[in-house]
């Protein structure tokens, strides 16, 4: 009875490998716009803060520090924490920029 119905199921398709291969191209696409697109314009946009921050700006760290910038060299960055006690970071420390954070709450 089984070898019956084994027998009269048709035979696959010889075009399989074209359907499979739209899908992985279609699985790609939707990665590439979900996942890594908009990660590379994260760090495009961390890029350009870094680069325009300046003397006198309010920034937070990644740890979470915040402070007013008050020397800047080509990699390193002092913060003024609280009246007066200075920490020194590397630039790629900086986070975001306080006014920035404090206007989208608002």
């Amino acid at each position: 009875m089984l070898e019956g119905i084994l027998l009269q199921a048709p035979a696959p398709a010889g075009g399989g490998w074209m359907q499979q291969l739209l899908l992985f191209g279609g699985i790609a696409l939707v990665f590439y716009f979900f996942m890594i697109r908009p990660q590379q314009k994260k760090q495009k946009d961390q890029r350009n803060f870094i680069s325009d921050i300046k003397k006198g700006d309010k920034v937070v760290t990644i740890g979470g520090i915040h402070g007013r910038i008050t020397e800047m060299d080509e990699d390193t960055i002092t913060l003024d924490v609280d009246k007066g006690n200075k920490i020194k970071f590397e630039k790629s420390a900086i986070s975001l920029e306080s006014s920035k954070k404090l206007a989208g709450k608002a």
